[in-house]
């Protein structure tokens, strides 16, 4: 019997959804590399679908309309017991609110927002969709981490808002371990931890600034990045070992950045 999913902690990256130009096609990268299926999901923002592994939901794809010729990126988003409280909250603590909060159907409320540093960032309120139910499995979104110019004041801005607890950097998720001494938090919702912030000043892309980026699961990370780059992807950082396993850096073929990480066994 599959459990039944429960509802994030505040604070806790709990959905991760990109906006892109061509949904068909975008549907059919993420099919072919992680065995994604689709079913329609509420279209409060354009056509969107939720992305499965089985009957779980663990992430979400949308259309942009024809005339907005933005740059795509995966976004993640943080659980909130009230978004209209979190959106005053991000307001308050020097951030920006730029779509909402408002009600994606009977799934919940959202709002889009951005950190003091510019890093996006989604907020979710869960009704009837709790989130991302699958963790671990190949295909799944298994850790965030915010790619940032300075980790301390960016850090004091997530504890605020949303009742986080950063801490120095403890070697947790999948990412490289930062050099000793490099600028690197750990972002902890009720001690346990959830997401990484790197502080890495001027080294950030020019044309992507403070940005969260999101890990997914799969079985075999050399493979998994032949594979990108036969469907029209684009490899960023090639495969590499590290002291949570291996990982690479990638982007779908519309540019959206994303990070693979190895499966145990």
């Amino acid at each position: 019997m599959t459990e039944a999913a429960t509802r994030h902690t505040p604070g806790t990256p709990c959905w991760t959804s990109l906006m892109v130009h061509s949904l068909a096609a975008t549907q059919e990268f993420y099919h072919a590399l992680f065995g994604w299926e689709f079913t329609p999901g509420p279209e409060h923002l354009g056509a969107y679908v939720r992305a499965r592994i089985g009957d779980r939901p663990v992430a979400g794809l949308g259309e942009l309309p024809p005339e907005r010729h933005l740059p795509v990126a995966w976004t993640t988003y943080l659980a909130s017991d009230d978004a209209d409280e979190t959106a005053e909250r991000i307001r308050a603590c020097g951030g920006t609110v730029a779509v909402g909060p408002l009600d994606a159907g009977e799934a919940g409320r959202m709002a889009l927002a951005s950190d003091p540093q510019g890093a996006a960032f989604g907020v979710w309120q869960a009704r009837e969709h709790l989130g991302a139910e699958e963790t671990g499995a190949p295909g799944s979104p298994v850790w965030h981490e915010l790619m940032t110019r300075d980790s301390s004041a960016v850090g004091k801005f997530y504890d605020m808002v949303f009742g986080c607890h950063s801490e120095p950097w403890s070697g947790d998720g999948p990412g490289p371990a930062p050099e000793p001494g490099s600028d690197a938090l750990t972002l902890r919702v009720a001690g346990r931890p959830v997401a990484a912030i790197h502080g890495v000043g001027g080294a950030l892309p020019r044309d992507r600034g403070p940005h969260w980026r999101t890990y997914f699961a799969v079985a075999d990370v050399d493979k998994a990045v032949r594979q990108v780059a036969e469907l029209g992807g684009y490899v960023v950082l090639p495969p590499q070992d590290g002291a949570a396993g291996r990982t690479a850096a990638v982007t779908d073929p519309e540019g959206a950045a994303f990070a693979l990480v190895g499966t145990d066994g």
